[in-house]
């Protein structure tokens, strides 16, 4: 079957325009049959029995929509050159701009909450629970750094930390840029072609 949508193969139909063929004109929805035809223009009569005239751009055979006429065979070869579908192209995948700043999460426990009244323990387990949301959040987006500010103090949090990471083969860590935050951070790495445990 011919499709219309190729322009040439319109056009070829638009030019060879008989009496006797019927057609419909292309804005609006009327039909009718071909009385005569003087050039560029075309007198149809309509199913309703009045005679009208367009331009033989207006119009177009429905036949030829239907599929009943056929082209010439040089028309249809270009037609099917055409059709012949491209290879897509491959787009090529921009790896994530390393220069993009990494995700913060500050630690600080006065950053979390109110801390006047919990133990070390208490503020210990909220700033790792803190850690891990963060750090899965991150995965889930496809976040690949995030920088941990836990400060310098005892060191007590950032074992923890070192523990959590030990937990995800999907991931390094290593200590943040020292001009930006000093030795108090630390930087999290995450491939993201891994799966996460």
């Amino acid at each position: 079957m011919v499709k219309l949508s190729d322009y040439s193969l319109f056009a070829y139909f638009c030019r060879n325009m008989e009496v006797g063929d019927t057609v419909s004109v292309l804005d609006e929805d009327l039909s009718g049959v071909v009385t005569s035809i003087h050039a560029d223009t075309v007198f149809i009569e309509t199913l309703d029995g009045f005679a009208m005239q367009f331009q033989r751009n207006e119009l177009v055979v429905e036949d030829a929509l239907l599929g009943n006429r056929s082209a010439p065979d040089d028309l249809a070869a270009i037609v099917a050159q055409k059709e012949i579908r491209k290879k897509p192209k491959n787009k090529k995948i921009k790896a994530k701009n390393r220069k993009l700043p990494p995700m913060e999460v500050d630690l600080h426990i006065h950053q979390l909450t109110d801390a006047k009244h919990l133990s070390n323990f208490e503020m210990l387990n909220i700033q790792l629970e803190e850690a891990k949301r963060q750090l899965e959040f991150a995965m889930r987006k496809k976040i690949q750094r995030i920088v941990f500010i836990h400060g310098v103090g005892q060191g007590v949090l950032r074992i923890e930390l070192e523990y959590l990471f030990k937990q995800y083969e999907s991931l390094k860590y290593y200590d943040a840029d020292y001009k930006k935050y000093g030795v108090g951070a630390t930087e999290v790495y995450i491939f993201q072609n891994a799966k996460t445990t």
